[in-house]
């Protein structure tokens, strides 16, 4: 454990914003989560809907610095792949 005041207040700052960006990860884990169920279903108007709450909340850590740039666009990319070709199976 620090035992400098400064290292002591880095420690306290490092927590919450550990706690912080733990719980911004999980809202996103459950988004993505809650859009692959709703592609699962084949239902593409809730699977849009989902979709758009998960790019919101993944611009926001990116934004934010909690996840990198890349990291969310391929996230992004894979959700808005698999939503397509469910529009893209409805077609044929």
């Amino acid at each position: 454990m620090a035992t400098h005041k400064s290292a002591i207040k880095r420690y306290r700052q490092n927590l919450k914003r550990r706690f912080h960006n733990v719980n911004i990860k999980s809202s996103i884990k459950s988004a993505i989560k809650e859009v692959k169920d709703t592609i699962k279903t084949g239902n593409a108007e809730n699977a849009k809907a989902a979709i758009s709450k998960a790019v919101k909340l993944l611009d926001k850590a990116v934004s934010k610095k909690t996840l990198h740039r890349n990291n969310a666009s391929r996230k992004i990319s894979t959700l808005t792949l698999a939503i397509n070709s469910i529009g893209a199976g409805n077609r044929q």
